[in-house]
């Protein structure tokens, strides 16, 4: 399996986006002035569109480590993977290598060139989620987004044809 990794934070406040209205009449979203935000740490396998995640406090090596623990290595040690992630710091934390040491029996791991978020399928999958769930709306409490993103989530997961076509230049 091919997979590549990613995370992404999504803000409590309003992410403005170019839309549709009538002249004269452009749209309102309010703002809350919070500036707070849900973190998720996230993963898609190419060949299958699975797409994968875990909502975490922060981006570090053990909040890495427990996500490849929890949700790469119960579905790919079986068949074997190549993970594929970014140059992020914690991804070259010593105990994440040990980690991937002691499994290279069945995951091999490779870096994208520094700076190169165009060659991660993930980012489409951060820019779908913004689109479909968050973009142009107002969130009076993380809970409300939470719900958002774990619909917009649900939806990949359930029915993965639904990104298969920001996938499809990478097949």
């Amino acid at each position: 399996a091919l997979i590549f990794s990613d995370e992404a934070s999504f803000r409590q406040d309003s992410t403005l986006h170019a839309t549709w209205s009538r002249v004269a009449h452009p749209p309102e979203v309010p703002v809350t002035g919070e500036r707070k935000s849900i973190k998720i740490l996230g993963a898609v396998e190419l060949q299958h569109s699975r797409f994968l995640y875990q909502r975490d406090q922060v981006f570090n090596a053990q909040t890495y480590l427990a996500f490849l623990q929890r949700q790469i290595a119960p579905r790919y040690r079986r068949q074997g993977a190549i993970l594929i992630q970014d140059n992020a710091s914690y991804h070259k934390n010593e105990t994440v290598w040990v980690w991937f040491r002691d499994n290279r029996h069945w995951l091999e791991v490779k870096p994208l060139p520094a700076y190169s978020p165009q060659f991660n399928p993930a980012e489409r999958l951060w820019q779908h989620t913004r689109k479909n769930g968050t973009h142009n709306r107002s969130f009076l409490t993380l809970d409300e987004l939470d719900r958002t993103l774990t619909r917009v989530f649900g939806e990949m997961q359930s029915h993965p044809q639904t990104i298969c076509p920001y996938l499809q230049p990478f097949l």
